[in-house]
């Protein structure tokens, strides 16, 4: 099977570069639009990245003046359709699912064994903000703006931005946003934590993204994956128990090497050697 880096993606170009995966969004035509390929390619190329630990950071960005303008109108074609009656409660089951599925695309990038950082400049709206509230790190040019587009099209937004938003910024702002659909700018987007770093330009910003991720790249893959597990654990659990839960990773996963690797290699005036992660066996 080929690997995420020799498949031709539709809305994707993806390289690698100092152990760093870049996952470009590439229909700067369309805004970057999230058509129906999107959902379906989005998740394949990230869980194939980390389950094969083919990089040990992921950067996304995204071609052409805007970030992404969200779902693709034309993907509710049909919705509601299909080849005869059926019972509302038999169609909210398969929607259920279906939304799931929907959803699993931007979790696929929090649940990632290496971190993700991503690099926003323009407009992201929509399903571009479920995607970078997934993220790791959040960096945004100077012109860039966030909006909870879904209010504006007559819906709740549902594939990810409230169960993480509500974690990233405070409550009141996260209402704000999804009551009005107005837009968050950058320099507002830095002050209530959503986002790290402005930078003055895409170029900038996109150069900023990659300086950051290959200084992670080169830290023990061991030790970062260790420490994204045990943010996203104690994000979701109380102090006692993410505690409890970090004395077991230690004990199972404690780096020792790598950390005599760092004082061997601080000896001898050179840059420390860490083994990659090693592949995710998936079935049988």
């Amino acid at each position: 099977m080929a690997s995420a880096f020799e498949t031709a993606w539709t809305c994707f170009e993806v390289t690698l570069q100092d152990r760093v995966a870049h996952i470009r969004l590439n229909r700067p035509e369309a805004f970057n639009a999230m058509n129906r390929a999107f959902w379906n390619e989005l998740p394949a190329i990230v869980d194939d990245i980390s389950d094969n630990a083919r990089a040990r950071v992921i950067v996304i960005s995204a071609a052409g003046r805007h970030f992404s303008a969200g779902m693709d109108l034309q993907n509710f074609d049909g919705v509601g359709g299909g080849s005869g009656p059926v019972r509302a409660d038999i169609a909210g089951e398969a929607s259920r699912a279906h939304l799931e599925s929907l959803q699993d695309t931007f979790s696929c990038l929090d649940r990632a064994r290496m971190p993700v950082i991503v690099a926003v400049q323009g407009a992201c709206v929509g399903g571009g903000v479920d995607l970078t509230s997934a993220c790791d790190i959040r960096y945004a040019s100077a012109d860039a703006f966030f909006c909870i587009q879904e209010i504006n099209i007559g819906m709740t937004a549902d594939a990810g931005t409230f169960p993480r938003l509500c974690r990233l910024i405070p409550q009141g702002w996260v209402r704000e946003l999804a009551y009005t659909g107005r837009r968050l700018s950058a320099g507002q987007a830095q002050e209530i934590g959503l986002v790290n770093t402005v930078l003055p330009d895409p170029e900038t910003l996109l150069a900023h993204a990659l300086s950051t991720a290959r200084e992670i790249a080169s830290k023990s893959p061991l030790a970062v994956a260790g420490s994204k597990v045990m943010i996203n654990y104690a994000r979701e659990h109380d102090t006692e128990t993410a505690l409890e839960y970090l004395r077991v990773w230690q004990t199972g996963m404690f780096p020792s090497a790598d950390m005599a690797e760092t004082f061997k290699a601080r000896q001898d005036g050179r840059e420390p050697d860490f083994p990659d992660l090693r592949p995710v066996r998936r079935g049988m």
